[in-house]
């Protein structure tokens, strides 16, 4: 696994921000937070109050793009619930957002292999079609969302996302 962000450096956590429903008049919460044992938790409570449905976070714009990228790896510990590992590959707040679903499972450390192939291009929650298919070398930002339907409180602990390639 080639590293792309690393949880265990406390300066990592100020790159992402929450971006909830609360964008679209929500009530939904979230944050990443470091955990002095070396990881971070994307951690908050969902609702379903005024039509809400979501919490994420989102990393800082950067230049996250390699080539020859076939999976992304994300070293995580669960609480049952599904998540998304999202992926944008421009600097806009909004647009395309390539979607992945992963569930891990509770209670245990496990990385969770997301082929390049199985993120859905989206915009707003709905599959975008027509839409090209990931360019892992123009990823600009990366987020980790929970929606689907799953109210309640939720906690997410990562250590690392990486990268899996062809070469």
């Amino acid at each position: 696994m080639i590293t792309l962000t690393d949880f265990s450096d406390p300066m990592e956590i100020a790159r992402w921000t929450p971006v909830d429903d609360v964008v679209m008049g929500g009530r939904s919460r979230s944050r990443l937070a470091f955990d002095p044992t070396g990881h971070a938790v994307f951690s908050g409570q969902v609702s379903f109050e005024n039509n809400g449905g979501f919490a994420s976070v989102r990393r800082a714009p950067d230049t996250l793009g390699r080539a020859h990228v076939i999976a992304y790896l994300l070293e995580v510990y669960g609480d049952g619930k599904a998540y998304k590992f999202n992926l944008r590959t421009d600097a806009r707040f909004d647009g395309i957002n390539y979607q992945c679903r992963f569930t891990p499972p509770a209670g245990a450390w496990t990385t969770c292999r997301l082929s390049c192939a199985d993120f859905l291009p989206s915009w707003r929650g709905r599959v975008v079609a027509g839409a090209p298919p990931l360019d892992p070398a123009c990823v600009r930002q990366a987020g980790l969302m929970i929606a689907d339907g799953q109210d309640g409180p939720f906690a997410l602990a990562i250590r690392a996302i990486g990268i899996e390639t062809s070469d």
